[in-house]
């Protein structure tokens, strides 16, 4: 049986790195929405998988902030699941065997540069529309036997010019050439954590998420991640990205913008009422 075919499941996936904001609010509202216009499931899962940016008191303040604000689900870390645990800082040997796939498969390599050395290499071009600089390839012939008493990456190899394609639910047809819109990608980080990509592939698959709602700036993520989803042979989501929330000068919301926090808006007297009522429109159920 397809993704398609099974019964709806969504998830919301915040990070505690930060308080979240009204920006978070709203792409997590969609997701909402979306689950429970086809009767379906919705998941929390806590991405705190990064042990250097996360902080105990933001997954508390995630939790409250999200009920306050009129979420609920029917999976998560407070009310468990058949899929726990839902803390990705749990879920480790998940992504260890995710990994074992991919080097067995000969789709990623160890790289030794670091971020200085790429985005100082004169032949680097940046992409237009995400932070990552494509990678030129500099490690790619490297055999995890030559190197010694080295930190590296787990990189993976992206087929370079084939055209990755698929429909957004909500955006449209999307499509971005590998190897010019996107490089090769890091899976696995020198810290020994397994990176954003990696993480979110195996624990979407594990989940048995059917359809995946997040912001706009991750379009080009979902081109990186169908390339995993079929190294690993696993079915792929259905994607729905949502246009992000700015500000009063255009700039996208982010955890710094302290003044849209939740909580700083909750302590103002807001209503999650009031603020629903302050968006304009919202992407279809």
């Amino acid at each position: 049986m397809s993704l398609s075919e099974k019964s709806y499941r969504g998830r919301i996936a915040p990070s505690p790195t930060g308080y979240l904001h009204l920006g978070h609010a709203r792409t997590f509202w969609v997701a909402q929405e979306r689950a429970r216009a086809q009767r379906g499931t919705l998941i929390l899962r806590n991405e705190d998988i990064d042990s250097t940016r996360y902080r105990m008191e933001f997954v508390e303040a995630m939790l409250e902030d999200l009920k306050w604000f009129g979420f609920a689900w029917q999976e998560g870390p407070d009310v468990g699941g058949p899929y726990t645990p839902y803390d990705q800082s749990r879920r480790r040997e998940h992504y260890l065997a995710a990994l074992d796939k991919l080097i067995a498969g000969n789709f990623v390599y160890p790289c030794v540069c670091s971020r200085k050395d790429i985005q100082t290499a004169a032949h680097a071009p940046h992409a237009e529309d995400d932070d990552e600089v494509i990678y030129p390839g500099t490690c790619r012939e490297n055999r995890k036997s030559e190197i010694v008493n080295r930190k590296f990456s787990w990189r993976f190899r992206v087929p370079d010019g084939e055209t990755i394609s698929f429909m957004d639910g909500n955006l449209g047809p999307q499509s971005f050439i590998a190897g010019k819109d996107f490089g090769d990608f890091v899976v696995w980080r020198p810290d020994d954590v397994p990176a954003y990509q990696l993480a979110c592939v195996a624990d979407d698959a594990a989940m048995q998420i059917t359809e995946v709602v997040r912001g706009a700036d991750l379009l080009k993520s979902t081109a990186r991640q169908l390339l995993l989803y079929r190294a690993l042979n696993l079915p792929a989501p259905q994607f729905f990205h949502c246009p992000l929330l700015c500000d009063d000068s255009g700039v996208r919301l982010a955890k710094r913008h302290a003044a849209l926090a939740l909580r700083t808006l909750r302590e103002a007297g807001k209503t999650p009422e009031s603020l629903r009522a302050t968006w304009n429109s919202l992407p279809p159920a």
